[in-house]
């Protein structure tokens, strides 16, 4: 049979295994299929497996993520195997750090238009977060092991690695993060990670890093945005009030907009007096509150209490907002 036609035989099998219990007969060819030198293939038994949690084949999972780390560039392009495998890996219970350390430390480059690119983010960022589960690693070994992965080239990687950090927890996992915040030498959405990380930690100094996260409100930061909503998430009063104080010091529009958003995203009472108040008395900001209430609120009660502060407001410009971002509901059939 030719190779194409072997190929699309075999990928057609293993489609028809998915949302269906696999059986004895199944198994057996999931088993040689893992031994297969194609990577997507094996890429494809890696996923049933997990979907399946098929724990007997955990032995050659472990084979097969072996042998896709020799010779990657050429056995695994796009590590689309190693991804899968690692991934059922988990799934199946494997929480063995050696594994992932060799995942975590897998860099391919491989060729594309005017030089090469590294292909293994996703791969690193995966066993940068497993790692955080693997027992045998102290508190001390598994932060000395994120701190290469929160330097790594590609930012999931980081993002990944500043996650895993925060869920080690603990006062040096803090004293971590704040350094990495303070430099100011990131991407917003890797700072984004870390104000969450910060700001999820038990046992924290909270005021502290709520005070911390808040000196980012500001519209000539970058991570504003990231840190507007990192506050808003803690449904903290203190971090809802550091967002309603950076909302009357005034922003340009599209940062008042971000502000509303976080504050209604927030979902206090607090938040919520706030935003209509400010349909109520000052119809220019009407348009951005109103947007960032429909967003999150969905009651007819308060629908209510909107509809009668946009009443109250006696603005034209704050009535037609409100028809378009409040329609009616539609009537009932």
């Amino acid at each position: 049979m030719p190779v194409h036609r072997s190929f699309e035989r075999e990928l057609a099998i293993l489609e028809s295994m998915s949302g269906r219990t696999p059986d004895e007969a199944d198994i057996a060819r999931l088993r040689r299929t893992l031994e297969s030198e194609n990577n997507y293939l094996v890429a494809k038994v890696a996923k049933l497996v997990a979907e399946h949690e098929v724990t007997g084949l955990l032995p050659q999972i472990l084979a097969a993520f072996d042998r896709f780390l020799i010779d990657p560039v050429k056995r695994d392009p796009q590590c689309w195997a190693k991804n899968a495998l690692v991934k059922a890996l988990v799934k199946l219970g494997c929480r063995d750090a050696a594994v992932y350390l060799r995942g975590l430390r897998h860099f391919q480059e491989e060729p594309v238009w005017g030089g090469q690119s590294d292909t293994a983010g996703a791969l690193r960022a995966t066993c940068a977060q497993v790692l955080v589960e693997c027992s045998e690693l102290t508190e001390a070994a598994l932060l000395n092991i994120l701190l290469e992965p929160m330097l790594d080239p590609d930012k999931t990687v980081r993002i990944e690695a500043v996650r895993a950090v925060g869920q080690v927890g603990g006062v040096s996992s803090a004293l971590l993060l704040k350094l990495r915040v303070l430099l100011r030498k990131e991407e917003p959405e890797v700072l984004g990670a870390c104000f969450s990380a910060l700001l999820r930690m038990q046992n924290n100094d909270r005021l502290g890093t709520i005070s911390l996260v808040a000196d980012f409100l500001d519209h000539g930061e970058e991570a504003a945005s990231e840190a507007a909503f990192a506050l808003a998430e803690t449904h903290d009063s203190a971090a809802v009030q550091a967002l309603i104080d950076r909302r009357r010091y005034g922003a340009d529009p599209w940062f008042v907009s971000i502000l509303d958003q976080a504050i209604a995203v927030s979902r206090t009472q607090e938040s919520l007096e706030f935003l209509l108040g400010l349909i109520e008395r000052d119809p220019r900001q009407a348009a951005s509150a109103l947007e960032a209430l429909s967003r999150v609120y969905a009651s007819s009660d308060v629908r209510l209490r909107i509809a009668q502060c946009v009443a109250r407001s006696r603005s034209e410009r704050a009535q037609q907002a409100f028809r378009q971002f409040f329609p009616e509901p539609a009537a009932d059939l």
